[in-house]
């Protein structure tokens, strides 16, 4: 079975404040008497669902076509907060062990997604969210982790001016996924499908993102 638990890039889905909303224009339309309709869309990369590149924290560091795809396919482990906070909470390394723990995993998976309930899939930018810990996200890293998904609008909180989670992650090697739609997922091993699209020279790409129940992590 698959999910599809993207959140899409449109004039509905919420955009990060002050940021480029997603509109979609025509240059080409039958019923004005062209041959296609054909349309032209203006939008930043961050709305719906994506994926950080370096860049988009550190000038100088890799653009969005060095994205790796064998991060974004493979075994994942989905975990899912026991509460949905109302407020921004950190997430340690000793509540992931024993969210991993009660999974029954011993080891870090390569690919995790955490969702928080804290999504623009709903329609509303939320307040804030839980986030990592800068060290859980270096602990992680270590510890063999290649990707980190949320369900969130941001690996950081909302009002982080720093963003020491996408440094410690983007920086030690690891990628990251954005506004995840988790709502109808529940925590366990599936398979991730969510090659970012190719984009060159930019600090984010597209992505549509897919589970397929059944994965094993390694």
């Amino acid at each position: 079975m698959l999910y599809d638990i993207s959140v899409p890039m449109s004039a509905r889905t919420p955009e990060w404040p002050g940021d480029q909303r997603f509109d979609c224009g025509w240059t080409c339309r039958l019923d004005r008497g062209d041959s296609v309709n054909l349309a032209a869309v203006t939008t930043s990369l961050h709305v719906g669902t994506h994926a950080d590149a370096p860049l988009h924290v550190h000038e100088g560091w890799p653009a969005s076509e060095s994205l790796t795809v064998s991060a974004f396919v493979g075994p994942c482990v989905v975990l899912s907060l026991p509460s949905t906070p109302t407020q921004a909470q950190e997430v340690d390394t000793s509540m992931l062990a024993a969210l991993l723990e009660a999974q029954g995993h011993r080891d870090i998976p390569a690919r995790m997604l955490l969702r928080t309930g804290r999504s623009v899939a709903a329609g509303v930018f939320p307040d804030d969210w839980p986030t990592l810990s800068a060290d859980a996200a270096t602990w992680l890293v270590s510890q063999g982790l290649v990707l980190w998904g949320v369900d969130a609008p941001s690996v950081d909180t909302r009002h982080s001016k720093t963003l020491d989670v996408h440094h410690a992650l983007l920086g030690r090697g690891a990628y990251v996924l954005e506004n995840l739609n988790l709502r109808a997922v529940t925590p366990g091993l599936y398979e991730l499908l969510a090659a970012p699209l190719s984009i060159e020279g930019a600090d984010a790409a597209p992505v549509r993102a897919l589970l397929r129940a059944g994965g094993v992590p390694h």
